[in-house]
């Protein structure tokens, strides 16, 4: 794939965490979070990326900002911060730019927490916490510092006289909301948001959804959406990809993932999704047996224990990760003949 086709490109990404015992803290196992990911966002979409708890998903996210050290593999960003010689844009590898370039790259690439809670300096107003990140890189202070904030939380949804307000004074969607100002404030384009509704009321979340969408078209952003509800990242992503166990299962367009799924994890993922029509009968599948352990993982597939398919050489092999349909990647030995049920939601 040539650069002109993405922002972002992750190559063969691992994330290994030490497990250490005894006295001296010697490393006796590794927690394997992400365990070969591949997977490319196209400029100015919203590329969602969905799977159960543990999966591997919020650690994905992280590795790619280099909040995590990555383990091994490539991260291929194009960034304008980081261009020379009069080109537009450079494609960089994050994990190998320095620290100073990094620091430019900071610049290009947010996040959007989960919890806006605990994402949130209960000491600080919500002025100084949106307006860090501009004091941090120098590019506005005083007065065009206090416009710029103003500007943020009016994009947003909040009152400028909120600047002056604690975030104790907030509800937990304002807040998330101040998450949301604060990861604009340098004119980001990539944002990753990890699962920024999942803490907010039903009714909430929606407003949430609707703003990013509106957000996204107003500030040309790149989104990561990383989310376990499958019906909200059908709402917003173009491409959807599913993880387990620290692997990309299924990778597809929307409306081609839901109306013609090629792995059975997803073919149950789906299954759990709850449909608001009282005459409409869906078969719920329910996997057997608990997520096997990252630190051991399963021999072959690691969704073969569970898996109502599985015959012997998923247990023996790995599958290939292949294409199976244009961009519709998945990782099965027999994606080409299971006839998997989809869903309408």
């Amino acid at each position: 794939m040539s650069a002109d086709n993405f922002l972002l490109e992750v190559k063969h990404l691992k994330k290994y965490f030490p497990v250490r015992k005894g006295l001296l803290r010697r490393v006796v196992a590794q927690i394997r979070a992400v365990d070969d990911v591949n997977l490319h966002i196209k400029e100015g979409e919203t590329f969602g990326l969905v799977g159960e708890s543990g999966c591997g998903k919020t650690t994905t996210g992280r590795a790619i900002l280099r909040l995590h050290e990555p383990t091994s593999g490539e991260i291929l960003f194009r960034s304008r911060k980081l261009a020379t010689g009069g080109e537009t844009y450079q494609v960089v590898d994050i994990p190998k730019v320095s620290k100073q370039q990094l620091k430019l790259l900071r610049m290009e690439m947010k996040i959007i927490f989960q919890d806006p809670y605990s994402s949130l300096d209960p000491r600080m107003t919500v002025l100084e916490i949106v307006g860090e990140p501009m004091l941090i890189h120098r590019t506005a202070t005083g007065r065009e510092r206090e416009d710029r904030v103003r500007e943020l939380l009016q994009a947003v949804g909040l009152r400028p006289d909120h600047m002056r307000r604690y975030p104790h004074e907030f509800s937990g969607g304002q807040r998330q909301r101040i998450g949301i100002a604060r990861a604009l404030a340098l004119d980001p384009k990539l944002v990753v948001a990890d699962e920024p509704v999942s803490a907010l009321d039903v009714s909430i979340q929606a407003q949430v959804i609707n703003l990013l969408e509106d957000l996204q078209e107003k500030f040309q952003l790149t989104y990561l959406f990383i989310a376990h509800d499958l019906s909200i990242v059908k709402h917003i992503s173009n491409r959807v990809a599913v993880m387990y166990l620290g692997k990309i299962f299924e990778l597809a367009a929307t409306e081609e993932l839901f109306s013609n799924p090629k792995h059975p994890y997803t073919e149950a993922l789906m299954s759990a999704i709850p449909i608001p029509d009282p005459d409409y009968m869906t078969h719920r599948i329910r996997l057997e047996g608990d997520v096997p352990s990252p630190v051991n993982p399963p021999s072959g597939c690691n969704f073969h224990p569970r898996c109502q398919y599985a015959k012997e050489i998923c247990s023996n092999n790995v599958p290939e990760y292949r294409e199976v349909g244009q961009e519709h990647f998945v990782t099965c030995h027999f994606a080409d003949i299971l006839n998997l049920k989809s869903i309408q939601i």
